[in-house]
Formats: C-alpha cells, sequence, structure tokens
C-alpha cells in the first residue's frame, strides 16, 4: 500500500510540472516580435498555426438584432492577424467592428498611418445600434505594424455620437451654381428636379464580361449627385477604381471631408477587377466638388482617360476598335505613349497607350504578329489591335499584313 501511495504520488507531481512546464513551453512559442504587439496595443490574443490573433471585441456595444438581444460572440468580435512573409516581415489583416460615427475617423487614422483599407460592409439588418465592417491590410516589421494601427484601435469605442439634427432639410439658400460644379469637376452634368448629376466613364479600363464590352452605362461609371444650395448642400456618389486607385482615392475623399460608406465589388468574374466605393457627404456645394474632383484626380493618369458619359456611351459594343476611339482621341500629356505604357500607367499593355499606338499606327516594336510582337511578348493588345483593322480591310483568306 506504501508503494502503491508513493507510485501515485510520484505520477502526480511528475504530471503537475509536466503540466507546468508545457504551460511555459506554450507561452515560450510566441515569437518575441508578437509579444511586443500584444503589449504595444494592450490587447489580448492567441498565436496558432504560426498566426498572431489580437482581439478586438465590442463588448462595449449592446446589439439588438430585429429586436432580439445579441451577444458579441454572435458577430461582434473584431480582430486584427499578422503571419510571417518574406525577409522577415509580416502580412497584417484585420476586421473590424465599428459603430456609424467611428467608421471615418478608423479610416483616417489608418490611411493616415500607411495602412490600407479594402472593405467596408454590414453584416446585419435591422440592428440597433448600426453596426459597419472594415477589412484592413498592411505589410512590415510586426511592431512596426502594431504602433501603426493603434491609433485606429484607440479611436474604436471613443469617438462621439454625431448629435441628432433638429431639421429635417436642407438650409435654404437658392439653387445650385451647378455651372461652377461643372467648372470645379471639370465635366457637365444633367439636371433632374432638384438633383444635379454628374457621371463619367472609364474609357481606360476595357471590361469585357462573357465577350461584352462593359462600358458606362453597364455600370463602369463614377457619379455625383450635388442637392441643396450653395451654402448647405449633400453629395452622394460612386466610384470605379482598379485595385491599385483605392487607396489614393481613399485618401482623397477623407482628406476633402467626405465620407466613405461602403467598399466592395459589382462585378466578380470580370477582368481587370474594379472596386467600387459609395460615399456620401454634406457642406457647401463647392468644397463638396472639390472633394469629388479630388478623387477623380487620383483615377487612370491624373484623370487621363475618364469620358462623359454621354460619349462613352456612344461606341459600338460589338467592334473593340470603336471602344478605344474615345480613349484614343484624348492625351494624357506624358508624351510617353508607346506598346510598353508610358511611365505614369506602368504597365505594358497600358489601354491609353494601347489606343494612342494604333490610331498613329506606330507601336514601336516594327512588326505586329499574331503571337505578339518581341518587344512585347505574346498577347501584345497592340498587335492583336493592328492585326484586326487589318484584317476588316483585307480580302476575304487573306493573312494580315505585318506593321512596318
Amino acid at each position: 500500500m506504501k508503494r502503491a501511495s508513493l507510485n501515485l504520488c510520484f505520477y502526480l507531481v511528475t504530471g503537475a510540472l509536466a503540466l507546468s512546464f508545457s504551460s511555459v513551453a506554450f507561452a515560450q512559442e510566441t515569437p518575441a516580435d508578437y509579444q511586443a504587439v500584444l503589449k504595444e496595443l494592450g490587447r489580448t490574443g492567441d498565436y496558432k498555426a504560426n498566426v498572431l490573433k489580437v482581439n478586438v471585441p465590442r463588448n462595449d456595444l449592446h446589439v439588438v438584432i430585429s429586436g432580439v438581444a445579441t451577444p458579441t460572440p454572435f458577430g461582434f468580435g473584431g480582430w486584427v492577424a499578422m503571419t510571417k512573409g518574406n525577409e522577415g516581415n509580416d502580412v497584417m489583416m484585420g476586421d473590424l467592428v465599428l459603430l456609424q460615427e467611428e467608421v471615418n475617423p478608423v479610416m483616417s487614422a489608418l490611411l493616415e498611418n500607411g495602412l490600407d483599407v479594402t472593405a467596408l460592409h454590414n453584416h446585419f439588418f435591422w440592428e440597433e445600434p448600426r453596426v459597419f465592417f472594415m477589412h484592413i491590410h498592411g505589410h512590415g516589421k510586426a511592431l512596426d505594424l502594431a504602433k501603426r494601427v493603434k491609433p485606429a484601435l484607440d479611436l474604436i469605442g471613443h469617438v462621439a455620437s454625431a448629435p441628432a439634427s433638429a431639421s429635417v432639410g436642407l438650409a435654404a439658400g437658392g439653387a445650385l451654381d451647378t455651372d461652377k460644379i461643372a467648372a470645379i469637376v471639370g465635366q457637365k452634368g444633367e439636371q433632374s428636379g432638384a438633383v444635379y448629376k454628374i457621371t463619367l466613364g472609364r474609357d481606360d479600363i476595357i471590361l469585357k464580361e462573357h465577350g461584352a464590352i462593359i462600358n458606362a452605362r453597364m455600370g463602369l461609371n463614377t457619379w455625383a449627385a450635388f442637392y441643396g444650395s450653395n451654402a448647405d448642400a449633400e453629395v452622394a456618389g460612386d466610384v470605379a477604381m482598379k485595385e491599385n486607385e483605392v487607396t489614393p482615392v481613399l485618401k482623397a475623399l477623407r482628406k476633402n471631408g467626405l465620407n466613405v460608406v461602403a467598399i466592395h465589388h459589382h462585378m466578380t468574374t470580370s477582368e481587370p477587377m474594379v472596386i467600387f466605393l459609395h460615399y456620401w457627404g454634406r457642406g457647401p456645394a463647392e468644397r463638396l466638388a472639390t472633394g469629388f474632383k479630388a478623387a477623380l484626380d487620383e483615377l487612370g493618369s491624373k484623370h487621363a482617360g475618364m469620358a462623359e458619359h454621354s460619349a462613352s456611351s456612344t461606341a459600338d459594343g460589338s467592334d473593340i476598335l470603336n471602344a478605344v476611339k474615345a480613349t484614343a482621341q484624348k492625351d494624357c500629356g506624358c508624351g510617353q505613349c508607346a506598346a510598353k505604357g508610358c511611365d505614369p500607367c506602368k504597365g505594358k499593355n497600358c489601354h491609353y497607350c494601347v489606343a494612342k499606338a494604333l490610331v498613329v499606327k506606330d507601336c514601336g516594336c516594327g512588326g505586329c504578329d499574331p503571337k505578339g510582337c518581341a518587344m512585347c511578348g505574346p498577347g501584345c493588345d497592340v498587335c492583336k489591335f493592328h492585326l484586326a483593322q487589318n484584317a476588316a480591310t483585307a480580302p476575304a483568306g487573306a493573312e494580315p499584313a505585318k506593321q512596318p
């Protein structure tokens, strides 16, 4: 009996020690730089599957969805995660749970610290208070990322609610000076009742869906609707952006006091990828128009390739040559249009340059070929356009002539 008791004590002691050591080992598995991240942010988290996940729950909210009081784990547990990438850098992603009054202050804090906002949307209907979800992204050293995201996280739960407006409408002040708005934006719009709307296509983006060209009338457009008076107006609209334009456009809107209310896709299988954002703002009409213009200036090559809705909608969608005709007639001012693409557009198949090269019949390659020219490689768009044009005028059965 004594020996059995001694054995039992031995197993209990060794088991306890094993549990103690395993707990220490688990704590030690969290990399030192990630421990520094948790300390910097002043938040809890865990390290599993090579990912540090930092908890940003909204325990301060009492959300009711369609009359049902709903606990935080149901869908209000925000987070920020990091994992190791190349050259000792980390990739950071996150999903923040925000009240509507927190969205734009938090967005500005992220953008001002070099982080990206990649999506903004809702998860629920009929919830009180209204809750939005913001996806974020960053790349760099772990502790540096923590320092850059901290100002945004510190705002959560500490942004004052907007005071309820006693007015049910905008302040009276006469009609909008639409000529001034058009002069600021650089494009004329259309009047529809009390609303003045400016719509612009993205003729610099050649977008196809199942062989059909998607133009401004199919939704590939950017617009702004103005309502109110010169002194007190509101603007709402949509911006169509390439992936690399999202962050510059967000910065331009926020710098000019316009609120971003959604970032999402309108199409899921089209190429290239186009991302859309919706925005809203209130204030003097001139300031609102200036904010919209600032966003436009971040599209294309500083507004190159943008066209009025009416101009882009007249193109024949069945003819790819006509689809680029309007773009080719513009002048981006870079003086470097060629098949390889100009510096501002950063790409060999810049659609503006492709269209320009087609019109001046100078792709710079010295010989277009169905397989692609030596300069541009396989699938050169300029070669395709040249050959398509030649094929249209060549006798039936004739082989397209090579360009000199």
